[in-house]
């Protein structure tokens, strides 16, 4: 066991992302028996539908499995209560002050996370008594920072600043690059891409395709001016880079945005018009997996490649 399989009685060292419109109860619960920890993406659902996936992800796993909570979810409050009504134990919180809720958490026996991208935030965070950060590189897919620092330059950054137990997140599928996110200093790994392509996932199957069709390049980072957030390359990209290199406003631009842009593409599939938010790691997944088979290739790999590594032929 290591900090993060201890910290939340799991097997594997490996967390789901709480992506929106991907992350309902079949996701986590899937990943949660895998041997992983499952997390729900409470921000695309109401609070009773938040409730219902609680219900239905305690049906389907005796497991651990937690919630992704942004804080800017303008229900917050509500999705609390439900978190814990239900005792769940385990919040990954982000997109937010980790100061506002984490004391009010961890008094009801909750397992607090929080996703940082940088060293202002981590130091926030353990301050605040979290128990563990997320280091999100700008790899990963959906909203990230403006800073816009790589998953291999953060993790030992802000390994170098806390001593609490740290999760890598942004760029990484495989169990090579599992691998390489520990020996920067990560006591665990979070992935989302590769779970939003999987069996169980929820999103659309418009938008799965469109993962796996994803190459290099075809992800950026854009809406810095709103929330940063990475998105596949479509219509609805190209009006929104045309917006910002015209200047044009905050307004107009959460006017271009709209309401459901999300749902519209990652849960409805529209792949022109909709937000297809998706990590740099999109180009290197190449077909739809259940849950199960992708943490055994993953764990199967670490290995492997741990074994290479420390075989005394392996030298410099």
């Amino acid at each position: 066991m290591n900090r993060i399989t201890s910290l939340f009685n799991i097997k594997y060292p490996i967390i789901q992302g709480g992506m929106i419109w991907c992350s309902g109860w079949e996701l986590a619960s899937a990943v949660s028996n895998a041997g992983g920890l499952g997390l729900i993406g409470s921000g695309s659902m109401y609070p009773e539908i938040l409730d219902e996936h609680i219900m239905k992800c305690k049906a389907a796993t005796d497991k651990p499995f937690g919630v992704n909570l942004p804080l800017i979810y303008p229900q917050t409050e509500e999705h609390i209560e439900t978190i814990l009504r239900h005792g769940v134990k385990i919040v990954f919180t982000s997109a937010g002050n980790p100061v506002k809720y984490t004391a009010y958490l961890k008094k009801h026996g909750v397992t607090v996370v929080h996703v940082i991208a940088n060293k202002k935030f981590a130091l926030k965070a353990a301050a605040a008594g979290v128990d563990a950060i997320v280091a999100e590189g700008f790899e990963a897919g959906g909203h990230n920072g403006l800073e816009e620092t790589t998953t291999m330059v953060l993790v030992p950054m802000i390994r170098e600043i806390i001593d609490i137990p740290l999760i890598a997140a942004g760029g990484i599928g495989s169990g090579k690059a599992m691998f390489a996110a520990m020996a920067l200093g990560a006591d665990g790994v979070q992935i989302g891409s590769r779970f939003a392509a999987s069996e169980e996932s929820s999103a659309h199957p418009n938008f799965k395709n469109a993962i796996l069709e994803a190459n290099d390049g075809d992800t950026k980072l854009t809406l810095k001016h709103l929330i940063p957030v990475r998105l596949i390359k479509n219509e609805f990209y190209k009006k929104v880079e045309e917006a910002e290199q015209k200047g044009t406003s905050k307004e107009e631009l959460m006017e271009l945005l709209g309401k459901g842009r999300a749902k519209l593409g990652m849960f409805e599939g529209n792949r022109s018009e909709g937000e297809l938010e998706i990590g740099q790691v999109s180009s290197m997944i190449h077909q739809i997996q259940p849950v199960s088979e992708i943490i055994r290739e993953i764990i199967q790999e670490f290995h492997s490649t741990a074994q290479k590594l420390c075989n005394p032929d392996f030298s410099l």
